[in-house]
């Protein structure tokens, strides 16, 4: 039995000071990573990417943000439709998703009619997503006349450039 007492008695000894050299050094940093997607190129949680959220996605039609207008004209040309109906299923399908559409015009004309032509821009995109779908407690619309110029040269270069109407979602 002094053998066995000897033989616990000293595994208890070397068990504290196992434990003795373990309190001294410093513990590893642990980092949580979350769920991650399967595949080879999986991202951990919490790291979007560009192409997570559609609105940022260069290559995604949503990060497109900006319909174009000929002089003095308001409606919405045909080559923007496919644009404004990707942004009205967004918002359709994104109920909490506010947008405001603001109209833009090029320096010319009174401030008075470049914020209604402004207006009239801004409203013709969004009679277009209510047509996709788009709630109107989603959309407002407001006109800057020639206020927010994208460019500052005086002819038409820069001009058609200010002849717009910005998708400008609530929170950007």
């Amino acid at each position: 039995m002094k053998g066995l007492s000897a033989c616990l008695l000293g595994l208890l000894f070397l068990a504290g000071c196992a434990d003795q050299g373990v309190k001294d050094q410093p513990k590893a940093a642990v980092e949580d990573r979350g769920a991650t997607q399967a595949g080879a190129d999986a991202k951990p949680a919490g790291r979007q990417s560009v192409a997570a959220n559609p609105l940022k996605d260069p290559n995604n039609i949503l990060s497109k943000r900006s319909v174009y207008y000929d002089f003095d004209k308001s409606d919405v040309k045909a080559e923007y439709k496919p644009m404004v109906e990707a942004h009205s299923k967004y918002l359709t399908g994104n109920k909490g998703a506010k947008v405001a559409v603001q109209g833009n015009c090029d320096e010319r004309g009174s401030r008075e009619y470049n914020i209604a032509l402004g207006n009239r821009r801004a409203d013709s995109v969004r009679k277009m997503m209510n047509v996709f779908g788009a709630s109107d407690s989603q959309i407002e619309v407001v006109s800057f006349g020639e206020e927010k110029p994208r460019a500052a040269c005086r002819d038409e270069s820069c001009w058609k450039e200010n002849r717009r109407s910005d998708i400008v979602y609530q929170g950007e």
